[in-house]
C-alpha cells in the first residue's frame, strides 16, 4: 500500500473511531423506524395479500379453480391435478403462516 493511502485510511479510521455517535444504537433505531406511517399502495397491496391468505385457509378448492384455468395448453387433463385432502390441509397450513406473516407487515406499516 502507498503511504498515502495508508495515511488516508489510517485518518478515515481515526474519524470514525471519535465520533461514536455515528455508530450509536439509537441513532440506528431512529433510522430504521419510519413513524410517518405506512404507503397507501403497500397497505393495499397487504390487503389483497391478507384477502388472498383468508381465501386459502378458508376455501383452498376456489384459489385451485382459479388457477386451473391457467393450466390449460399446458396440462392435458387440468381436473386431474386437483389435490387432495391432505394437499388442501397442507394449503391450509402455509395460508395460516402467509397470513401471520401478512398482519405481521401491515402492523409494522403503522
Amino acid at each position: 500500500m502507498e503511504d498515502g493511502t495508508r495515511d488516508n485510511a489510517y485518518g478515515f479510521a481515526q474519524r470514525v473511531r471519535g465520533n461514536r455517535t455515528l455508530m450509536s444504537h439509537d441513532v440506528m433505531v431512529q433510522a430504521a423506524s419510519n413513524g410517518d406511517g405506512g404507503s397507501p399502495v403497500v397497505v393495499l397491496l397487504l390487503c389483497f395479500f391478507l384477502i388472498m391468505g383468508v381465501v386459502q385457509v378458508v376455501r383452498p378448492q376456489l384459489l385451485w379453480k382459479a388457477n386451473s384455468r391457467l393450466q390449460q395448453g399446458w396440462v392435458r387433463n387440468p381436473e386431474a391435478t386437483e389435490p387432495t385432502g391432505k394437499g388442501y390441509a397442507m394449503n391450509r397450513v402455509v395460508g395460516v403462516i402467509f397470513l401471520g406473516f401478512v398482519i405481521w407487515m401491515l402492523v409494522q406499516q403503522f
